[in-house]
C-alpha cells in the first residue's frame, strides 16, 4: 500500500467527512503531483469519495434539498460523463478563476456587495449548474462549485453537508460508470483499493463522531466560509 497515497486519503477523507467533499478535490492534485495520472488517481480517489457520502446521506436524508439535486441530475451529470470522455487529450487549467471566484462566495458574509452579486448568479443557476459539470468531468474541481451554490443557499449544516453529498456522490457514481465503460486500465491492485477504502469509512466514523458532532450551525457556516476561501487560495497557488 503506497505511503504517498495512504496519507493523502487521510487527509482528504477528515476534509470531506465534514465538509462532503475534499477527497476528489484535493486528492486529485495531490497524487497528479505525485507523479499518479488522472484516471489512476480516479481509480483510487472515487470509490472512498462515494462510500464517504452515502454514509454521510444514509444519516441525513431528511435534510436533503431534492429539488437543487434534480437540477445537478439534469444540468450537470450529462456534461460530467461528455466531458471525462476528452480529459486524457484536455489541457485546461482553469484553477485560477475557480480560485478566486471560491474567495469570493467565502467573503460574501462580510461585505454586502458581494452578498448580493452572489444571490443574482444563484437566479441563472441552470448555466451554473452546467458549466460545473463541464469542469468536473475535465478536471475533478466541480466539488469547489458545489460547495460554493450550496453555501450561498444559506442552509443549516446537515442540509448543507447532506445535500453536497449526494451531489457529489452521484458525480463520482457517474465518473467510475465512464472510466469502465470506456475501458480504463487501472495500476493499482484491487486488494490496494479496499485497503484505502476501508480506510476512508474509518476516518468518517472517527470524525462524525469526534468532529462534525461537537460543532454548530454558526461554527459550521464559519468554518465552511474558511473552507471556501482556503480552497480558492489553494486552486490559485496551483
Amino acid at each position: 500500500m503506497p505511503a504517498d497515497i495512504l496519507l493523502t486519503v487521510l487527509a482528504t477523507a477528515v476534509i470531506q467527512s465534514v465538509f462532503g467533499v475534499g477527497v476528489l478535490l484535493f486528492g486529485t492534485p495531490l497524487l497528479l503531483l505525485l507523479g499518479y495520472d488522472f484516471i489512476n488517481a480516479l481509480s483510487v480517489l472515487l470509490p472512498i469519495s462515494i462510500a464517504i457520502n452515502c454514509l454521510q446521506i444514509i444519516k441525513h436524508y431528511q435534510f436533503i434539498d431534492r429539488c437543487f439535486y434534480k437540477k445537478v441530475l439534469i444540468y450537470s451529470i450529462p456534461l460530467v460523463i461528455g466531458f471525462l470522455f476528452f480529459v486524457s487529450t484536455a489541457k485546461v487549467n482553469i484553477g485560477l478563476l475557480v480560485g478566486g471566484f471560491l474567495i469570493l462566495v467565502a467573503l460574501k458574509s462580510f461585505f454586502p456587495a458581494i452578498e448580493q452579486r452572489m444571490q443574482e448568479m444563484v437566479k441563472f443557476e441552470k448555466t451554473y449548474l452546467a458549466a460545473m459539470g463541464i469542469i468536473h468531468g475535465l478536471t475533478n474541481l466541480g466539488g469547489s462549485l458545489l460547495t460554493a451554490i450550496v453555501h450561498a443557499k444559506g442552509y443549516d449544516k446537515n442540509t448543507t453537508r447532506v445535500t453536497v453529498a449526494i451531489c457529489y456522490a452521484t458525480f463520482a457514481v457517474f465518473q467510475l460508470i465512464t472510466l469502465i465503460f470506456i475501458g480504463s486500465q487501472f495500476e493499482l491492485s484491487y486488494s490496494d483499493n479496499m485497503g484505502f477504502l476501508q480506510l476512508g469509512v474509518i476516518v468518517f466514523l472517527l470524525t462524525e463522531e469526534l468532529l462534525y458532532s461537537e460543532i454548530d450551525n454558526k461554527k459550521y457556516t464559519q468554518l465552511f466560509a474558511a473552507f471556501l476561501l482556503v480552497s480558492g487560495i489553494l486552486l490559485i497557488i496551483k
